[in-house]
């Protein structure tokens, strides 16, 4: 048994039995006792970190659309009862991570599904020969502050913030309302 292990895996290396007689517990063995594992909740999905970033990297514009979400901003949470939106060209936004970071708010002038970026209009950057380049962000590292809102964009706001008052509602189960439910 090696000396640096805690305590608690050598002492049980030793187990006595109900009957006095004495057990060894082999050194793996005893630490896969102490060992907790986390039960996968989909065996159909993949936990596999190889093919999330291959299916990250290769996904469609369709599926791109979601994973380039941002959140709202505390106001626009409050307002539309909703946490977070796909971005899109026109909506303003503040950064708030990284280098370019700050107070300052911009307007999304374009959004770049194959390289997972977005261009804001003051976030640039001058070149060694003097012209300016929009620096690419990825839109988790912004908070949308105003939306820009079209019929689609209205209904989508409308059914996430009518999925997440139904969430609210159905809270959990407690003794009383299971005793009500039995009589």
């Amino acid at each position: 048994m090696p000396p640096y292990l805690p305590a608690r895996y050598r002492e049980i290396s030793v187990l006595t039995n109900v009957s006095g007689s004495t057990l060894r517990v082999s050194f793996p063995a005893a630490i896969a006792e102490h060992r907790v594992g986390i039960m996968k909740l989909n065996p159909f999905v993949t936990s596999s970190r190889r093919k999330n970033r291959k299916r990250h990297f290769n996904a469609p514009s369709h599926i791109r659309r979601k994973i380039m979400s941002s959140p709202l901003s505390k106001e626009l949470r409050q307002k539309y009862n909703v946490r977070s939106m796909p971005i899109r060209k026109d909506d303003e936004v503040q950064v708030v991570r990284g280098h370019y970071k700050g107070q300052q708010i911009g307007k999304v002038v374009q959004v770049y599904r194959k390289k997972y970026v977005i261009y804001i209009e003051r976030v640039q950057r001058e070149k060694a020969n003097g012209t300016t380049v929009h620096v690419g962000i990825h839109p988790s590292k912004v908070v949308i502050t105003r939306l820009k809102l079209d019929k689609d964009r209205k209904k989508i706001l409308e059914r996430k913030a009518k999925s997440r008052q139904e969430d609210k509602e159905k809270g959990k189960y407690r003794e009383e309302t299971i005793e009500k439910m039995q009589e």
